[in-house]
């Protein structure tokens, strides 16, 4: 399975991600070196290495590969950054960051996926990975400053302790909601201003945001 699970993964970088623009190398590697088919339930691993979101249970979803991948360029990470990750998941996001960056700081509410995307994590040996339970439309203060966030629901807004949150220069990456639908937005903040770009329309389960 190990080698059958390299190629298919090979095949899907270079089908899905290269062919599509994806070009950060070290993203594209990332992508090689984390085995997908182990953050999908059982029944879908057959299904784990295609183009599209599956789910994960608790109607949750692990997003397609290209999408993750967009993101992760989006946010032009560094080996020495700390990243915060708002929504869990699966950890298969999780996993990437981790290849990427010094530290990931991820949070995520349900706990019957904090506690899956926990082992797998464990299993596959990250070290650098802190996972919380909690509501990440509050953030996660007492790790902040963050050089990037990146959120993996879609939300209503921007929260303002995310901009607090995110280091001068940072960059936030997130899908948003509007009235036509949902955009994916990178946001640098420049002092107390945000620099706001949209990247497209995408498909989101949505953030479960407390009133604030």
């Amino acid at each position: 399975m190990h080698e059958e699970a390299a190629y298919r993964r090979k095949i899907m970088v270079e089908s899905q991600l290269v062919a599509r623009g994806i070009s950060d190398r070290r993203v594209i590697e990332a992508f090689l070196r984390v085995p997908r088919h182990l953050f999908v339930p059982k029944e879908y691993e057959d299904l784990a290495y295609q183009d599209s979101p599956l789910p994960i249970g608790s109607g949750q979803t692990i997003s397609q590969p290209y999408i993750v991948a967009l993101m992760l360029e989006l946010l032009e990470l560094r080996e020495d950054h700390k990243v915060l990750e708002i929504g869990t998941g699966s950890g298969y996001q999780t996993a990437l960051l981790a290849e990427l960056v010094s530290e990931v700081y991820s949070i995520e509410r349900i706990p019957e996926l904090l506690d899956e995307a926990r082992e797998r994590l464990r299993h596959l040996g990250y070290t650098n990975v802190f996972l919380f339970a909690g509501d990440g439309s509050k953030g996660l203060p007492e790790f902040a400053p963050y050089d990037r966030i990146i959120v993996s629901a879609c939300a209503r807004r921007i929260y303002e302790v995310w901009i607090e949150e995110l280091k001068d220069g940072g960059l936030i990456v997130l899908p948003l909601e509007d009235k036509r639908g949902q955009n994916l937005i990178r946001a640098c903040k420049r002092g107390e201003k945000l620099i706001i770009e949209n990247h497209g329309g995408c498909v989101f389960v949505p953030l479960i945001e407390e009133n604030q």
